[in-house]
């Protein structure tokens, strides 16, 4: 199976520049470092120990900033790589100002690429984040002996069964990590079934995301949304913005001053996202270039990155998109810590367990049909107790004993590693 899967990412790699173009073309890569998918690196590896961590996206590596945080300040290493396979992860991570932090993009995971990768960079130890599993880069780090975390490791019931078509080669991937610290309970039971043999469960450390420095929206901005009855879609995937407006367009038939804030998940989608919503006959405000903002503004579309927070600073009532499509959903946390009420679909299933927390303790509210969106909305934006303070204290509290635990598992390894 191993040598199959070896054919199938050459085949890939053939491939891959028609994919890379078309993704440049839709300003997924950036055009200066795609370049580091085939191990062309522009950074440099410095002399002494040095610790790795992979993770897919922006969620995956905002959950283990606490973490490097501490291992910034440890003088046995010398240097932490970062890697991630998306252009906004690379800008989140270009946001914190970690001396010993770099970052690089995660190579193809063709044989070669990852033999490279390694010899180059040569870690002492590797963390892979989430569900991020690649065989080749996994085979490759046993053979130099290089300890292996799967760091809040999460198989949902559909990876699960996607891994069992090839049981034994699935086995023999399990195997290769040191410790598994899995997200949920969930992921815990699926985990032991694919032959993971240390596992521990402590919790899911989204929860323990840092409360990071929050660059305000400006000043007139935060003037203007003050002045109106707001709520901020999030997250959004295709649909779920059309969804918002039409639910907008309604409520606002009572409440004349209303605002919907969209924050897209995907920027590259802003320009057809504005014309659907123009369509609907709605007054629409982008957030970038600034400009003065019309009174009458319908919908403020948020159209550049790294302002999500800024935005749930500012507002109470949140939904969180890729739940009403089958997307399985967005992390919940970020949004909760800032002591905001949230709405979300029935597709969460990569969230499951944490859904089910803040459901269960008031905090978010689970949407099924449009009428149901509309009237749970209508609900929360005329709601006079804040139960903000509340919020904030629980989801700090499960946080800060979920970090520490981590942590003390991650000291073990590492005394071992560096």
């Amino acid at each position: 199976m191993l040598i199959f899967y070896r054919i199938l990412t050459v085949i890939f790699l053939i491939f891959s520049p028609i994919i890379l173009i078309f993704r440049l073309f839709k300003k997924k890569e950036d055009p200066k470092r795609f370049k580091e998918k085939f191990c062309f690196f522009s950074k440099t590896k410095i002399k002494g120990k040095l610790i790795w961590f992979h993770g897919a996206s922006v969620g995956e590596l905002q959950s283990i900033i606490p973490i490097v945080e501490k291992l910034n300040k440890n003088k046995k290493i010398k240097q932490i790589l970062i890697t991630s396979n998306t252009l906004s992860s690379s800008k989140i991570i270009s946001k914190f100002k970690f001396k010993k932090v770099i970052h690089q993009f995660f190579p193809i995971d063709v044989n070669f690429f990852s033999k490279k990768f390694l010899d180059y960079w040569s870690p002492s130890m590797a963390f892979f984040i989430d569900s991020e599993i690649w065989p080749n880069m996994l085979y490759n780090l046993e053979d130099r002996n290089v300890p292996i975390v799967l760091l809040n490791g999460r198989i949902t019931k559909k990876t699960f069964k996607r891994w069992l078509i090839f049981p034994k080669f699935s086995q023999k991937i399990f195997n290769k990590f040191s410790l598994c610290l899995p997200s949920s309970i969930e992921s815990k039971k699926y985990l032991r079934k694919l032959g993971t043999n240390q596992i521990k469960y402590i919790g899911n450390l989204k929860y323990a995301q840092s409360e990071q420095k929050i660059n305000d929206i400006q000043q007139n901005i935060k003037t203007f949304i003050k002045s109106k009855k707001i709520w901020c879609a999030s997250s959004t995937h295709f649909n779920e913005e059309r969804l918002c407006a039409l639910i907008h367009k309604k409520l606002k038939e009572k409440h004349k001053n209303l605002l919907t804030i969209i924050i897209p998940r995907h920027i590259n989608r802003i320009d057809s996202i504005k014309k659907e919503l123009l369509n609907l006959d709605l007054k629409i405000h982008m957030d970038e270039p600034p400009s003065t903002i019309d009174k009458n503004t319908d919908i403020y579309l948020v159209n550049s990155y790294g302002k999500t927070k800024s935005f749930y600073n500012n507002c109470r009532t949140i939904f969180l998109g890729g739940s009403i499509i089958n997307r399985g959903g967005q992390n919940p946390l970020e949004a909760a810590r800032f002591g905001c009420n949230l709405l979300h679909g029935k597709n969460v299933t990569n969230f499951t367990e944490i859904y089910k927390f803040l459901d269960k303790n008031r905090i978010s509210n689970l949407v099924r049909t449009k009428l149901e969106f509309e009237k749970k909305l209508e609900a929360l934006l005329t709601k006079k107790n804040n139960s903000s303070v509340f919020i904030k204290n629980k989801i700090s509290k499960i946080g800060k004993k979920i970090l520490k635990d981590t942590q003390k598992e991650i000291n073990f390894f590492l005394k071992n590693a560096v």
